[in-house]
């Protein structure tokens, strides 16, 4: 990597790179529990081998005039055991590092963190599932032996900005928005976040979803609309919940980029207090069904990226862009009760399982955020939250376990 190479961020980048903070780093996080104690050396050693296979991620961010840039760069990362919150920062004024990527352990626990301008959810987990095959490969030669890692995409593949390759494929539509209700507890004070992790059984998440006759991601959705508007004060009924859920675009475009490539779609919830999970679910499932329909998926691509090829726009400098770009961010925040991303079954080499306890998968968010995501029977979500107060999580863990369901919740401590 002697010879210096530069690329514009995408489009998605741009936002990050405009509104991270102390609390909200914009930092995704994955990470896996082994069977046995983590040897660092040879954590060391895969994650050298890792970055020779993906040297995408080998860049740093730095400032234009106009816009940002990403430049590789001959630092190489360091393993490290893992010291403070997940998520840290990784990139700005407060972050000493070059590199926007983190590989952390701590015991038998594997952590790898990234700052989101550089990739999304799909990118992240393909380079850390790289990084864990070189791992055990290097634990467990003979077993590991022919196990590949990786999606095989050429280096140009990785690199694309897939926004930019097929833009222009959508009708673009003003998209509407309206505000949304957001947890009235206090924000958590010196810019902290509760993480939480929430694990039951699969099959028994799945039977009440099927007994519904909703989908997961339905039923989940639901499960957190409800448990947010038995919160809700009775003067803030007339705001809907609106949940938000991130659209691998990959599945619409022949893409195999390792960067952000990925719409969100808002699904509003107005609730009068007499329906039920199954019913909520459905209104959920119906207007998500209508929303990811390929056409609708295009328009909203294409309206998002068609401001930034406004002349007048590309023209203003960045010191002026990023301002604008933080008070919309904000305006669009407003809109959104919380994130659910659904990463669906993770799944790995049957060579890789015996090695692999579970996963987990957090991502920072100035409100309320959490993954979803099932591994070897057990589903768990990575929950992220700003709030003080955790009555809307109680209320979700109580519905559950009031079916009978057995459910597992751990957090971190944060000073209140």
């Amino acid at each position: 990597m002697s010879e210096s190479t530069w690329y514009k961020t995408d489009n998605v980048a741009k936002v990050f790179l405009a509104t991270h903070n102390r609390r909200d780093t914009r930092t995704m996080r994955v990470g896996c529990t082994l069977t046995e104690p983590v040897n660092p050396e040879l954590l060391q050693k895969a994650l050298y081998n890792a970055v020779s296979l993906r040297p995408q991620f080998q860049v740093r961010i730095r400032r234009g005039f106009f816009w940002h840039y990403i430049e590789t760069t001959d630092v190489m990362p360091v393993v490290s055991e893992e010291n403070g919150r997940p998520c840290p920062i990784l990139y700005g004024s407060e972050y000493n590092g070059v590199l926007h990527y983190k590989v952390s352990y701590y015991g038998r626990r594997i952590n790898l963190d990234m700052f989101h301008a550089l990739s999304d959810g799909t990118g992240l987990f393909e380079f850390f599932n790289v990084i864990l095959v070189e791992y055990l490969k290097l634990a467990h030669p003979d077993s590991m032996e022919g196990v590949s890692a990786g999606s095989g995409a050429s280096d140009s593949d990785l690199r694309q900005d897939s926004y930019r390759q097929f833009y222009g494929n959508g009708e673009r539509k003003k998209i509407q928005t309206s505000k949304a209700y957001h947890p009235i507890g206090r924000k958590l004070p010196y810019d902290q976040l509760q993480f939480m992790e929430i694990s039951m059984k699969f099959a028994d998440i799945r039977a009440l979803a099927k007994e519904a006759g909703v989908s997961l991601t339905g039923y989940i959705g639901a499960l957190m609309v409800q448990s947010m508007y038995r919160d809700m004060p009775s003067l803030m009924h007339k705001l809907p919940i609106t949940v938000s859920i991130p659209v691998n675009l990959r599945n619409y475009y022949p893409s195999e980029t390792s960067r952000n490539f990925f719409n969100s779609v808002n699904i509003k919830c107005r609730l009068t207090g007499d329906e039920d999970i199954a019913q909520i679910a459905r209104g959920i499932d119906d207007d998500l069904k209508e929303q990811m329909k390929p056409e609708h998926i295009a328009e909203q691509m294409d309206s998002y990226q068609a401001l930034e090829r406004l002349l007048f726009v590309r023209m203003v400098p960045l010191m002026v862009k990023q301002p604008v770009v933080r008070h919309f961010s904000k305006l669009e925040n407003k809109t959104v009760s919380f994130v659910m991303s659904n990463m669906g079954e993770i799944r790995v080499d049957d060579r890789v399982k015996p090695y692999v306890e579970g996963f987990s998968a957090f991502c920072a968010h100035s409100e309320l955020f959490f993954t979803v995501f099932s591994y070897n029977g057990i589903l768990k979500l990575g929950l992220s939250s700003a709030y003080s107060d955790t009555r809307v999580i109680k209320n979700f863990v109580r519905t559950l376990t009031g079916t009978g369901m057995e459910v597992t919740v751990n957090a971190t401590e944060v000073i209140r």
